[in-house]
């Protein structure tokens, strides 16, 4: 048996990572191909403010994050359906309202701990066994909702007033992709930590879209990748003592780099 596999802790981190490779780029692959990429960073520093709110309160952070990341996600598409700003604008207004609010928050808590930081960064020791049912649980949700309105999230996607006429509901499919993207930056944010969520969702996205032929293509592709990535940097961050959450948007980064001459040829 690898030396990696040797250790629980390790073993626990190794099957939170795939399954956060896999529910990432499902819901990331909508955003990019929707130009709202910038959603999940957005709603990256909006959970920051939840895991602060957590250690305030005493109450458990992912918690926190989940309840305000769903308040802000709420209140995000609300400003941006209004159609009074932009959506640019809209998710400027979120992120740094969700940053300020995380620092006063921290400041009101006392400063910096050891726990904020394994929610900032991320820290493969950190992930206990309940931590792998609480990825599940909101892991099968984020994905049986995607396969469960596959069809209109496609229509939503390429041809937004398009699937309006056709008696999509739209407004109410913006706002479920904008909830699970909030649900997917908390369950990613114990292995890659809150300030780097929002890379494992774009990334591999993006990635794939250079390289598959169909939207389904790029789907399992991107999946593909982000779990190729997370695998790769723990098993940097392990052997080359790393910040295993810097370590996996990094080995996404170079998988992106790679395929330029694979998309530069299918041109």
């Amino acid at each position: 048996m690898p030396e990696i596999l040797q250790y629980g802790f390790m073993q626990r981190a190794l099957l939170a990572g795939v399954m956060i490779g896999v529910i990432a780029p499902v819901i990331g692959t909508f955003l990019v191909l929707r130009r709202l990429s910038l959603i999940a960073d957005t709603l990256a520093h909006v959970a920051l403010a939840g895991v602060a709110l957590g250690l305030l309160t005493d109450l458990h952070p992912a918690a926190g994050a989940l309840l305000v990341g769903v308040v802000g996600a709420v209140g995000i598409e609300r400003l941006r359906v209004s159609g009074r700003l932009f959506a640019e604008a809209a998710l400027a207004i979120f992120l740094s309202g969700g940053l300020a609010l995380a620092v006063v928050l921290i400041g009101l808590a006392g400063g910096f701990n050891v726990d904020l930081f394994t929610y900032l960064f991320g820290s493969v020791t950190a992930v206990r066994g309940q931590d792998l049912w609480v990825i599940l649980v909101l892991g099968v949700g984020v994905v049986g909702a995607v396969v469960f309105f596959y069809k209109e999230l496609f229509a939503l996607t390429f041809d937004e007033e398009a699937a309006r006429v056709q008696g999509v509901p739209v407004d109410a499919l913006n706002l479920l992709v904008t909830l699970l993207a909030a649900i997917t930056v908390v369950v990613a944010m114990r292995v890659v930590g809150v300030l780097l969520t929002s890379a494992l969702v774009v990334i591999p996205a993006v990635t794939a879209l250079r390289l598959a032929h169909s939207f389904r293509g790029a789907l399992w592709v991107a999946i593909a990748v982000s779990v190729t990535a997370v695998l790769a940097g723990m098993t940097a961050a392990f052997y080359f003592d790393l910040a295993a959450g810097g370590a996996i948007v990094l080995t996404a980064i170079l998988l992106f780099a790679l395929t330029g001459p694979l998309a530069r040829r299918r041109a």
